[in-house]
C-alpha cells in the first residue's frame, strides 16, 4: 500500500551527486559533507558498498543509541553482506545479512547493555532503521531528468 499522506515539512533528506572522472563522482550532503564514490576501479566505495555501509550504519546508529545507554561498549563492529545477483529481474543484491559484534564490560551496567541488545537489534530491523525499512518495504523510486 502506497503512503498518501503528505510528508512533514523537515522530512525531506538529499545529496547532491557530481561527476569527477569517467566513474568517479562526489557526493555533497549541504551540510558540508562529501564522500567520493567510483565503479571499483579504485579504492574507493561503490554505490553496492554504500548501500551496505548505508544499511548497517543505520541499524548501528540504533543499536549503539540503545545499548550505550547502559554501558559504552569495549568493541562495537557491524558487519553487512550480500551477493550481487543478475537475473530476470536485472542487477540486484540479494542474501543481504547484518550481524554485530559486540563486546560491554563486566558488571551490572555491562549486563544490562547485553540484556537489550537482541531486542534493540530487532527494533532497528522491525521499525526504527529507515534504510533497512525501506530496502524490505521496496520503496519504488521515481527517475528523470530535470528540465
Amino acid at each position: 500500500m502506497a503512503d498518501t499522506s503528505s510528508p512533514a515539512p523537515d522530512s525531506l533528506r538529499s545529496i547532491t551527486l557530481t561527476r569527477t572522472a569517467r566513474g568517479e563522482y562526489r557526493a555533497d550532503n549541504g551540510r558540508g559533507a562529501t564522500l567520493d564514490l567510483g565503479t571499483g576501479d579504485t579504492d574507493r566505495f561503490t554505490p553496492v558498498e554504500l548501500l551496505l555501509v548505508a544499511i548497517a550504519g543505520c541499524s548501528a546508529v540504533d543499536v549503539d543509541f540503545l545499548t550505550s545507554r547502559r554501558a559504552e561498549p569495549e568493541a562495537f563492529t557491524a558487519t553487512m553482506e550480500g551477493h550481487k545477483a543478475k537475473d530476470e529481474r536485472g542487477n540486484h543484491m540479494t542474501g543481504l545479512r547484518l550481524t554485530f559484534d559486540l563486546t560491554f564490560p563486566e558488571g551490572e551496567a555491562g549486563d544490562a547493555a547485553r540484556s537489550v541488545v537482541e531486542r534493540a537489534i530487532q527494533q532497528s530491523h522491525d521499525r526504527l532503521c529507515t534504510v533497512s525499512r525501506t530496502v524490505e518495504l521496496g520503496t519504488p523510486i521515481e527517475v528523470g531528468v530535470r528540465d
